[in-house]
């Protein structure tokens, strides 16, 4: 009981800590962007910002301060270069260093809680164990689904620059227009890129940069395209035009493989979480039936072998269901 009482409060928890995040990864609104680049609305901002300063710091900013002023004082680690990479990849406003902080941190705070609530040692170390292992997969997942957002607006952002490319445009002034023009994170990306040559790196270097970013095997294509038409020549609108078709076909065919294998997914999770369910359930309605499992030697060795047969049925229906195309 007070197992299930702890891995609650750990999703709550963790509920309340990647809210957090994502309010600090979304502060900039697209339609606020859009709409500054073609109304005075810059000065109005501005004030809004100086009003907003004079009021303080948000809860959210004080965290951050926190974290970054731990990270500022802590040594060089060596991983540091792999988390800058995924904060690179997240789009999230942290260093590389700042995220281990923020994860320890968070978990920590859950295992007090846990600790609080239950009395014992080992919940709270199990609790904490989750949550450093629920950061990375949250982390992990958020980084997927941006990619996946990326690649599917990946073919308008073709059509636009053949587009501006067949109007006259060069192909730094289509870039402006898709960062002016686009939707994140395509827009945010192309953002980067363009203050990156700004400052003095040259294309390729900054399209290889915003490559390794977003790590899509799709815009590796449309970079291998434009940087071998810059050394050999040819109609980069209509090569960008050929490569939007081949990328909306492979979206099609990405979409028509996750409704034809939906049903395996939907059983995968029924599957994981049923047991979970079924058990939280007896422990509601007859807690003494479901108590030996938690105070005895047998019953503990049979909730670890049942959770390590879960994860790996969880983790073989995901491998026959996952198609590549």
């Amino acid at each position: 009981m007070n197992a299930l009482l702890a891995v609650l409060t750990v999703a709550l928890t963790f509920l309340v800590l990647s809210s957090f995040i994502m309010m600090q990864a979304r502060r900039k609104q697209n339609l606020q962007k859009r709409m500054e680049y073609f109304s005075e609305q810059r000065a109005r901002k501005n004030l809004f910002t100086d009003r907003r300063r004079k009021k303080g710091p948000t809860p959210q900013e004080k965290v951050l301060r926190l974290v970054r002023s731990i990270a500022a004082k802590m040594p060089q680690l060596k991983f540091e270069g792999y988390f800058a990479d995924l904060m690179e990849q997240a789009d999230w406003p942290l260093l590389g260093r700042e995220f281990p902080v923020l994860l320890f941190l968070g978990s920590a705070l859950l295992a007090l809680i846990v600790l609080a609530v239950t009395f014992k040692l080992l919940s709270a170390v199990i609790a904490f164990v989750f949550g450093i292992v629920g950061g990375m997969l949250y982390l992990n997942m958020h980084i997927q689904r941006r990619q996946k957002a990326f690649t599917n607006q990946l073919g308008d952002m073709l059509e636009m620059m053949a587009n501006a490319l067949h109007s006259g445009f060069s192909f730094l002034q289509a870039f402006e227009l898709i960062a002016r023009e686009m939707d994140d994170p395509i827009g945010h990306e192309a953002e980067k890129t363009l203050h990156e040559i700004n400052v003095g790196a040259s294309l390729e270097d900054a399209l290889t940069h915003m490559q390794h970013r977003v790590g899509s095997p799709d815009f590796e294509l449309v970079v291998t395209a434009v940087l071998i038409q810059r050394q050999v020549g040819g109609n980069l609108a209509d090569i960008l035009n050929t490569i939007s078709d081949t990328i909306q076909e492979r979206i099609r065919m990405r979409r028509e493989v996750l409704a034809l294998t939906a049903q395996g997914r939907m059983s995968g999770i029924i599957m994981a979480l049923l047991p979970v369910a079924l058990a939280g359930f007896i422990a509601m309605v007859s807690p003494g039936y479901i108590t030996p499992l938690f105070t005895e030697t047998a019953g503990r060795i049979a909730i670890g072998v049942a959770v390590v047969m879960e994860i790996m049925g969880y983790l073989v229906i995901k491998k026959i269901v996952n198609i590549k195309v």
